[in-house]
């Protein structure tokens, strides 16, 4: 799968998430990365922010969380390009519900793991 098709991916995850939802995500910012950093190889997304349900009255910074999709892992675990177009939209739900306080456990129990 080329760059462009999996970006064209991430975007169509993106937009099948409901306006209403998508309107409630605050300064976050979704990048897409070859490779995850640190020790597990096989990472197909990451949140790196602070979650909605965290922040308190005090607000949060200027910066952006960051939601990152890997590629690298994403197309080497998928057959094809529908299951990669399939992971990651779960892969995008998933760390957006990180986004509003969700942990892994209930989203495991949710089929969202």
């Amino acid at each position: 799968m080329s760059d462009e098709d999996f970006e064209t991916a991430v975007d169509d995850a993106i937009d099948a998430i409901p306006e209403d939802l998508l309107q409630m995500v605050d300064n976050v910012v979704i990048l897409i990365e070859d490779e995850p950093e640190g020790d597990d190889p096989d990472l197909l997304g990451l949140y790196d922010g602070i979650a909605l349900t965290e922040r308190g009255d005090s607000g949060y910074g200027e910066l952006p969380d960051r939601i990152f999709i890997y590629r690298g892992p994403t197309l080497r675990m998928c057959e094809d390009a529908q299951h990669v177009r399939e992971e990651v939209a779960i892969t995008v739900v998933h760390e957006i519900a990180h986004h509003f306080g969700i942990d892994d456990e209930r989203l495991h129990a949710l089929g969202w793991g």
